[in-house]
C-alpha cells in the first residue's frame, strides 16, 4: 500500500496480514462477514442467500459473495454439501471460508465445491477482524491481508 512523504514522494505503509492454513486452495478479496456460530449451509436460502436458521447469528443476512468468518460447518455431509451446491447453482454462495476449527464435513465441502479454506489463523485477526471489512485471502501463500477497514 503507498502514502505520499514529505515532498510529496510515495512511501510505503504497512498492511496488517495474517498467516493462515491452506485446506482448500483459491485467492480471492471481499467484504468479510462474521459469525459466532457454526453454519449448516443447507438453512441457507438459495435464490438470496440468506441464513434461515431461527436463533442464529447471522438470521436474516445474506452471505452472497461474503468471506464467512465462523467457528466452523454443522450438520452431515449429504445437507451440508447440498446447500452449498444450491447456493453455487444461484449465484449466491460465499466467496470463502476463514475457520477456527474445521470439520472433515465442511473441509470436504469447501474442497468438492472449490470454496477458498483456511484455518489456524493467529488469534489477534479474530479479536480485529468486523464485518464490512474487505480482505484479500491467498491460500496458496498461507495469507489474509487487510485492505480496507470498516
Amino acid at each position: 500500500m503507498r502514502g505520499m512523504g514529505y515532498g510529496g514522494e510515495s512511501v510505503l505503509m504497512k498492511t496488517e496480514e495474517y498467516s493462515c492454513r491452506e485446506i482448500a486452495q483459491g485467492a480471492v478479496s471481499g467484504e468479510v462477514l462474521c459469525s459466532s456460530d457454526q453454519i449448516l449451509f443447507y438453512h441457507v436460502r438459495p435464490r438470496d442467500g440468506v441464513v434461515t436458521e431461527s436463533g442464529h447469528a447471522l438470521e436474516g443476512v445474506s452471505i452472497k459473495d461474503k468471506i464467512l468468518v465462523f467457528p466452523g460447518g454443522k450438520g452431515s455431509s449429504v445437507v451440508q454439501m447440498d446447500g452449498l451446491y444450491q447456493l453455487e447453482k444461484y449465484g449466491t454462495a460465499p466467496l470463502a471460508f476463514i475457520v477456527e476449527t474445521p470439520d472433515t464435513v465442511l473441509v470436504s465441502t469447501a474442497i468438492i465445491m472449490g470454496v477458498p479454506m483456511v484455518d489456524r489463523v493467529d488469534r489477534a485477526f479474530y479479536q480485529k477482524i468486523r464485518n464490512g471489512d474487505i480482505v484479500r485471502l491467498d491460500t496458496h501463500a498461507g495469507k489474509i491481508e487487510f485492505l480496507k477497514r470498516s
